[in-house]
């Protein structure tokens, strides 16, 4: 592993002690509204067991809202920190979810494995080759009939909520992360078939979904 991708580790396992503090004060209480927008937009209301895979899960907000909604599936959250593996553990109080440490561009799972791949508010937090990787994986682990949801931020328009907004950029994502955030389903279109985009009611978050076939 890179020095540089070491570092980012610790960054990162540093930063969850923070973490869950600063996604509040930066989501404005909207974070309930977005995590249950997404579960909604995975249709997984009449599959039979299906699989989900949150990938760079953070404290684990979004998986745990699965598991939540859909108590008999077996949902697993995907991160490199453990720090924040950590901090997610700590609030699966039920014990039904499962953490794996790993890296979003080398998915430790077989082709075709999931009904739902999900990646939360974080694929602009990677470097642009890692990012297209990340994707590249996304889609191999998906089931052919399956979806690939990738929540990500609009531009906030409060000044205060913009300023936090990009010293996040700033200090956690790639140079190019404020363009990925600008450019829509471009990035997606070039490895999806097909892909559409919507919003989330507050309109604080955008949802690509993306198939494979």
């Amino acid at each position: 592993m890179s020095e540089l991708r070491t570092g980012r580790q610790k960054y990162y396992n540093l930063f969850s002690h923070f973490y869950d503090l600063f996604i509040k004060v930066h989501s404005h209480n909207y974070g309930e509204e977005t995590r249950r927008f997404l579960v909604a937009s995975a249709q997984l209301t009449n599959k039979q067991h299906p699989r989900v895979l949150d990938v760079c899960c953070g404290t684990g907000s979004v998986v745990l809202a699965f598991s939540k909604q859909f108590s008999e599936i077996p949902a697993i959250g995907y991160d490199f920190s453990l720090g924040m593996l950590q901090k997610a553990r700590e609030k699966d109080v039920a014990d039904k979810t499962t953490f794996i440490n790993g890296d979003a561009a080398r998915l430790s799972f077989a082709d075709d494995s999931f009904d739902v791949v999900c990646c939360s508010h974080a694929l602009y937090e990677l470097k642009n080759q890692v990012r297209t990787d990340a994707l590249i994986e996304m889609k191999r682990v998906v089931k052919p009939d399956g979806l690939v949801l990738i929540m990500e931020h609009e531009v906030p328009d409060n000044p205060l909520i913009k300023i936090l907004f990009y010293i996040r950029m700033l200090s956690m994502g790639p140079k190019d992360s404020r363009e990925f955030v600008k450019q829509g389903i471009s990035p997606f279109e070039k490895i999806f078939p097909h892909v559409s985009l919507s919003h989330s009611q507050s309109g604080k978050s955008k949802l690509i979904v993306c198939r494979k076939e």
